[in-house]
């Protein structure tokens, strides 16, 4: 090498040869005293020293048969007892029930709030929630995927999103009978709104029937939970959203506005029927009333006449020529009673001159002067 023999034993580039075993910052690492060149230190002997140490820091030096060994047997039964207590000792909260297991076989007891204690490792417990919960499914425009996309009766594709209320009703069976109770309660939720809406027209769903189909669909759920059974109920299903899918979502709009203005125009139409008919039936009215007033006028009328002329004739029979005359005057008065008259008298006495009483302008100063 180019510096072998610069410093006269090979100590490298920066000197150091000869066994002094220096680097270019000082000294390098030195050997572990006590010889063995380098060895790592004996597993055996380190534990050997740490056992030494022990024996030490015990009261009695540790030996076989000293107080140190009751002591550390006394530790560790307390231990294995505290370990006990932490597996046997539990608490149930207020929104939990407990369900106890001996051999793994559910017991018919059921834990209520509070402490309670089991024998473990021979006894288990399980907890189960019984606090109400909510499911939410469907609505593909929401979530992207067709878990809501639905056909219904009149073969139109629908996007329902529906939301489910239920709590724990029996822990047992929720715990043990099913392995997934929630993901089976979501697939017959799913089917359940599926089989209601394939039987009735999208519009029922959209605005019309949404109430009972939401109570025909929670039936549906309960029956199905109810027969496994899985201990859980149902206690409300709404349905949150119903629309058409994106893709036809324009066209359906088309569709409902021409519903819309079909049904504004029946509407009108209606009311312009009812507004016709009740005036038809009004001036129907007013003319059946008119008739039976003038037909109660007539009647009357002709029985006044009649009465008038029975009395008259039982007069005329009774005194027939002052009867007579009575007759013949009043009809003269009758008649002459409205017209203008002229009184010209027949002894002029052959002046050439006629008398004239004008009666109707006496009538008209008369008149004029009340």
């Amino acid at each position: 090498m180019p510096w072998s023999n610069q410093n006269g034993g090979g100590g490298g580039p920066w000197g150091g040869g000869g066994g002094n075993n220096q680097g270019p910052w000082g000294k390098g690492p030195q050997p572990p005293r006590g010889g063995g060149g380098g060895n790592p230190p004996d597993l055996e002997e380190v534990i050997r020293r740490g056992q030494d140490k022990l024996r030490q820091v015990l009261p009695g030096g540790g030996g076989p048969g000293s107080g140190s060994a009751k002591l550390i047997a006394g530790l560790v039964v307390l231990g294995l007892v505290g370990i006990w207590l932490m597996q046997s000792i539990y608490t149930v909260q207020p929104d939990e029930r407990g369900v106890e297991l001996r051999f793994g076989k559910p017991k018919d007891e059921i834990s209520q709030p509070g402490l309670h204690m089991i024998f473990w490792p021979f006894e288990t417990v399980e907890m189960a929630t019984i606090v109400e919960r909510e499911m939410s499914t469907g609505g593909s425009s929401r979530t992207g995927s067709i878990d809501g996309l639905m056909l219904s009766g009149d073969q139109n594709i629908v996007d329902v999103e529906f939301k489910l209320l239920y709590s724990v009703q029996d822990p047992a069976a929720f715990l043990f009978n099913l392995a997934r109770p929630e993901d089976t309660l979501r697939q017959i939720a799913e089917s359940a709104m599926r089989e209601v809406v394939g039987r009735r027209p999208a519009q029922d769903i959209f605005r019309d029937n949404r109430e009972a189909i939401a109570a025909e669909v929670q039936t549906i759920i309960q029956t199905g939970m109810d027969a496994f059974p899985a201990g859980i109920a149902i206690n409300q299903v709404a349905i949150e959203d119903a629309a058409p899918p994106r893709e036809v979502a324009d066209a359906f709009d088309e569709v409902q506005r021409a519903e819309q203005d079909e049904d504004r125009f029946v509407e009108e139409s209606n009311q312009y029927a009812n507004q016709k008919l009740g005036q038809a039936r009004g001036e129907a009215a007013t003319r059946r009333e008119e008739a039976a007033a003038y037909k109660d006028r007539v009647v009357n009328e002709a029985t006044g006449e009649a009465g008038r002329f029975i009395s008259v004739y039982q007069e005329y029979a009774k005194a027939p020529e002052v009867t007579r005359s009575r007759l013949y005057l009043e009809t003269l008065e009758k008649v002459l009673g409205g017209s203008d008259k002229v009184i010209i008298g027949q002894d002029g006495g052959g002046s050439g001159v006629v008398p004239y009483l004008p009666l109707p302008e006496v009538r008209k100063n008369a008149g004029g002067t009340n």
